[in-house]
C-alpha cells in the first residue's frame, strides 16, 4: 500500500497541471479555490485537480510536503507554482498562460 506522500508525488507526477483546492472546479468551497478556478479556466487547457476536502490525507500531508501552507495550491511539470495570488499575479502578466501550454505540450509529447 502506498504511503500518502507517494500518492501525492504520483498525482503531481502524473498531471501537468494539478490545482489541490476545497471543492471541486463545478463546486468551489471557497473563494481563493473559486478564483484559481476560473483563471485556470480561462487559460484554455484541461488541469486535473484534488478536492483536500474530500481527501484529508492529502489535506494534512500537501503543505508539508510543499512548504506550502494553504489551499489552493497550483503544480505546473511537477513543481509548485503557489496560491491564488500568485496564480493571479502570473496570469495578469500573461506568463501562466505560457507556463500551462508548455508543459501540456511537453506531457503530450512524452506519452
Amino acid at each position: 500500500m502506498s504511503t500518502v506522500l507517494e500518492k501525492i508525488k504520483k498525482q503531481i507526477n502524473d498531471n501537468p497541471v494539478i490545482l489541490y483546492m476545497k471543492g471541486s472546479p463545478t463546486l468551489p468551497n471557497c473563494g481563493f479555490s473559486a478564483k484559481a478556478v476560473r483563471i485556470l479556466s480561462s487559460c484554455g487547457e484541461r488541469f486535473a485537480y484534488i478536492d483536500v476536502l474530500s481527501n484529508a490525507d492529502i489535506r494534512a500531508e500537501l503543505p508539508k510536503f510543499a512548504n506550502w501552507p494553504t489551499f489552493p495550491q497550483l503544480w505546473i511539470n511537477g513543481k509548485l507554482i503557489g496560491g491564488c495570488d500568485i496564480i493571479i499575479e502570473m496570469y495578469r502578466c500573461g506568463e501562466l498562460q505560457s507556463l500551462i501550454k508548455a508543459s501540456i505540450e511537453k506531457h503530450n509529447l512524452q506519452k
